[in-house]
């Protein structure tokens, strides 16, 4: 095995994905496995653990697993070393544009979930402090 290469264990580690998740995001197509070793085993490279970080970072956001295909065709395309024609990068440089806006517009929401659980809770500590006898 080559030293760029990485069986699933180790990019499960370094993703803090199981390996059930990995294996799903090569079921539906989302990441392949750059190479096989000799017994079948699969082999990453750091490219491959990239794609998955990405993945990992829109999943709580709640993107669809067809939005993150979408969004890494995007890239992968415009990462190619074959450079796409001007309409078409324009094109692409667009939908990633919108996933941008997509996800700060989900952060944004996040935050304002997280404020409200953070005045609940402080709600309930006051009411506790407010109930405990004073000796």
């Amino acid at each position: 095995m080559s030293s760029e290469h990485m069986q699933i264990g180790e990019v499960a580690a370094r993703t803090e994905l199981s390996l059930r998740t990995i294996r799903h995001y090569e079921d539906t197509g989302l990441v392949i496995p750059s190479a096989r070793s000799q017994g079948g085993f699969r082999l990453y490279t750091e490219s491959d653990v990239a794609r998955l970080m990405v993945i990992r970072r829109m999943k709580p956001l709640g993107f669809t697993l067809d939005e993150m295909r979408a969004l890494l065709d995007a890239t992968d395309r415009l990462d190619s070393a074959e450079e796409p024609p001007p309409g078409e990068r324009e094109e692409l440089l667009e939908r990633i544009r919108g996933f941008e806006q997509a996800t700060q517009q989900r952060v944004a929401d996040l935050r304002t979930q997280l404020a409200r659980a953070e005045e609940f809770a402080d709600t309930l500590a006051a009411r506790l402090v407010r109930r405990t006898p004073t000796p």
